[in-house]
């Protein structure tokens, strides 16, 4: 497979959030799959242990995150520089009933293999977060809250 063009990058970007807001996981996934076929690293965030395999990268947060947060690319941050893509994202989400909006800095490296390596910096949840601690109990069980 060779690098995925700037425009398949876009498209993907684009997708990428529009999929995951509708709860469509089936698309989702060929969406990721039609720019990564290939294996996958990830550190979720920088700091923490390295995640491996697409299930683990892409579908274990799906199951996770994907009925509790709707995401938002920040106006003007998806960049596409080579085969490489970052942007901001805005992650919304509900704790205790009330809106909560935490933000994001995500990158992407999409390899001429088909692997693509991910590094996510924001900051894990306090242990007061509720629902969104007692997910990332389980996404990252090693973390400490707040770093």
């Amino acid at each position: 497979m060779a690098t995925p063009t700037k425009e398949q990058l876009l498209h993907w970007a684009e997708q990428f959030v529009a999929l995951w807001n509708a709860g469509d996981k089936d698309a989702w996934v060929a969406n990721w799959r039609a720019v990564a076929p290939g294996d996958f690293r990830m550190l979720d965030p920088v700091g923490t242990p390295e995640k491996h395999g697409f299930d683990t990268c892409a579908l274990e947060g799906w199951d996770l995150f994907q009925s509790a947060v709707r995401l938002r690319h920040h106006p003007g941050t998806v960049y596409v520089c080579a085969n490489e893509v970052a942007w901001v994202m805005e992650n919304h989400f509900s704790v205790h009933g009330v809106e909560r909006m935490s933000m994001s800095v995500e990158t992407y490296r999409f390899e001429p293999d088909g692997s693509v390596v991910i590094r996510n910096y924001y900051r894990l949840p306090e242990a007061s977060d509720g629902e969104m601690a007692e997910i990332f109990e389980t996404y990252q069980p090693t973390h400490q809250p707040g770093s």
